[in-house]
């Protein structure tokens, strides 16, 4: 996820990679206990960033619909639209939309499942029935 832009001679040119920006603020709003202010999310973020770097990711986040934002003094205080899990369910399905091979993307991403979290997806595929139906034996 660090992955650095390259510049002519290889060299990183320390610009984070697309999306990564994006990711860092989600996740601080996700961690945060209530709506956080540009720069109190610049504050909860890695590195050196600029606080019109933070503002103008927090913006693009609001125009795709995936922030909620309200009036905070003179400014904004933003908070995510979804929680996490939904987020990341919503671009699990995406990208198998994308697939060519949904069969085949679904088998690769089982088979490389852990043993944990293959036992919870057969309890979720199962359904709340089935749970009930374990009880009653």
């Amino acid at each position: 996820m660090h992955e650095r832009k390259h510049d002519d001679d290889g060299e990183a040119s320390g610009r984070r990679a697309r999306g990564e920006l994006e990711s860092g603020v989600l996740a601080a709003l996700w961690g945060a206990e209530q709506p956080l202010t540009a720069r109190q999310a610049m504050e909860r973020l890695p590195g050196d960033l600029a606080y019109t770097t933070v503002l103008t990711i927090l913006t693009r986040l609001y125009d795709k619909g995936m922030l909620v934002r309200h009036r905070a003094g003179r400014g904004y205080a933003y908070a995510p639209a979804r929680d996490e899990a939904s987020h990341t369910a919503e671009r699990m399905r995406t990208l198998l939309e994308r697939g060519s091979d949904r069969e085949a993307v679904l088998t690769r991403f089982v088979s490389e499942l852990s043993q944990e979290d293959e036992q919870l997806l057969h309890r979720l595929l199962a359904g709340p029935d089935a749970d009930r139906a374990d009880e009653g034996r």
